[in-house]
């Protein structure tokens, strides 16, 4: 089996260097058009991905900043992808902890995996990088989507 890593998932088209936001749901539409657009997600990707969003929150408090990471069921992806959003402004999710609490997020990864295994292993993968100030702090200065992916790639991730 091969491993899952955010490199291999990564796609240009998916990857938003300092965007600017006002609410989650905006994010979401922004990703999913362009996902749509391409053919990789289903009609009633937007609608579930904000459906799980509230039921299941997925903010992240991490020492010093917010992160978050959205994602739907299986079926709703077509072709696999991670898009990856830093933000000039945090954008507000429910703590995946405690939804009564609110994140300012300052990094987004969507996750459009189809393969339930490959969800969990992102995730995994994911919590590690948000574990890893030195390389998330690199990626919240990128000012360009050349730049997030090249510092993804270099690091391995």
């Amino acid at each position: 089996m091969t491993e899952t890593t955010l490199s291999s998932y990564v796609k240009e088209p998916l990857v938003f260097a300092q965007a600017n936001f006002s609410s989650n749901d905006e994010l979401f539409e922004e990703v999913y058009q362009k996902a749509a657009d391409l053919g990789w997600v289903r009609e009633d990707f937007l609608e579930r991905i904000k459906k799980r969003e509230a039921t299941f929150p997925t903010g992240i408090q991490l020492m010093s900043l917010g992160a978050a990471i959205p994602h739907t069921d299986a079926e709703y992806v077509l072709e696999e992808f991670v898009a990856v959003i830093t933000l000039q402004e945090p954008v507000v999710f429910k703590s995946m902890e405690d939804n009564s609490k609110q994140v300012e997020a300052q990094i987004v990864f969507v996750l459009g995996l189809n393969q339930p295994h490959a969800q969990l292993e992102m995730l995994q993968s994911l919590m590690g990088l948000l574990q890893n100030e030195s390389v998330l702090s690199k990626l919240l200065v990128a000012t360009t989507e050349n730049e997030l992916i090249s510092t993804i790639k270099n690091n391995h991730l």
